[in-house]
């Protein structure tokens, strides 16, 4: 149960903190918009992560 509540404050660290930059980045008139912008960009840094990971793995 300590594990699932850790992992639960965890996640909810990760959103919050998500949340504070992009208010800090695009400011309250344009979150919408910021969190598509935001969302995006980690969804590249992921792909990209991931793609290098792939290529390491590959040249073994």
């Amino acid at each position: 149960m300590a594990l699932l509540r850790g992992i639960f404050w965890f996640a909810l660290f990760i959103v919050f903190t998500f949340c504070f930059v992009v208010l800090f980045e695009y400011g309250p008139r344009d979150f919408a918009k910021g969190v598509q912008k935001e969302c995006a960009r980690v969804k590249s840094f992921v792909v990209k992560q991931t793609e290098g990971i792939g290529k390491a793995k590959k040249n073994r």
